[in-house]
């Protein structure tokens, strides 16, 4: 009897794969507003009460897809946060995790923009995706958290009209580090998920031309931004705190 469940069992997850397989095609060629599952059912010749047993509805199928590509560029991120050696410079390693995210959103850009793209008219992601979500952000924090342990962490100047909202964003986010950095790392975020959009959706087309250059250039401002010191960047100049420069 276990031998026929496990065969069943088996089954269920090479169909469940081959049904996300096709809808990701699908993602490919008519964007996710389009996705449909009797589309998906006739190009793996099932019919569609047959796929419903496995995703009752669109969302759910879609839900699948989100969490899926959230736990991807999730663990492509932790994966090259834990490659780099122990002694590795602070900055060195956020900008590892950075490298990582955009690496994974050039290999994928279908998935890319199912998560950061436009929303899909008429859905709502439920909460299930909200821990895959964060695990680059988490990697992120992991970060800035040893830093701090460290004492390779300068807390960055925070507005004081933004004090209260600091405050609020830390409680919920990482309570464990100082307010202004928390909000620099908020910043920072969500200004990595905006550097590649730029370069995937084509708005640096005709202005950045060496774009890994530029990346790694920015990657390092935002490892700046949000207090990380010590070490060297990309192109060997030390990393210093924030505010602090050489020029004029």
């Amino acid at each position: 009897m276990s031998t026929m469940r496990g065969a069943r069992e088996r089954a269920r997850i090479e169909v469940t794969a081959a049904i996300k397989e096709e809808a990701r095609r699908q993602l490919a060629a008519e964007g996710a507003a389009k996705l449909s599952l009797r589309a998906v059912a006739r190009e793996l010749g099932m019919v569609s009460s047959a796929l419903y047993r496995y995703f009752p509805s669109r969302d759910e199928l879609l839900t699948a897809l989100i969490v899926d590509a959230y736990d991807a560029v999730g663990a492509a991120a932790e994966t090259a946060l834990a490659r780099q050696p122990d002694h590795a410079p602070h900055p060195a390693r956020w900008t590892a995790v950075c490298r990582a995210v955009r690496t994974w959103a050039l290999a994928h850009p279908h998935e890319y923009a199912l998560i950061y793209g436009s929303p899909v008219p008429g859905y709502t992601a439920p909460m299930t995706t909200v821990g895959p979500a964060s695990r680059v952000g988490q990697s992120l924090i992991s970060v800035v958290r040893t830093a701090h342990q460290d004492n390779g962490l300068a807390v960055p100047p925070l507005a004081a009209a933004l004090r209260a909202e600091a405050r609020r964003i830390t409680a919920d986010v990482a309570p464990d580090l100082p307010p202004p950095v928390v909000a620099a790392l908020v910043g920072a975020w969500s200004q990595l998920f905006g550097l590649i959009s730029f370069e995937l959706f084509g708005q640096f087309n005709r202005i950045v031309e060496d774009r890994d250059t530029f990346f790694e250039y920015a990657a390092e401002n935002l490892a700046h931004s949000v207090g990380l010191i010590g070490g060297k960047s990309a192109g060997g100049v030390p990393f210093a705190a924030p505010g602090s420069s050489d020029g004029p």
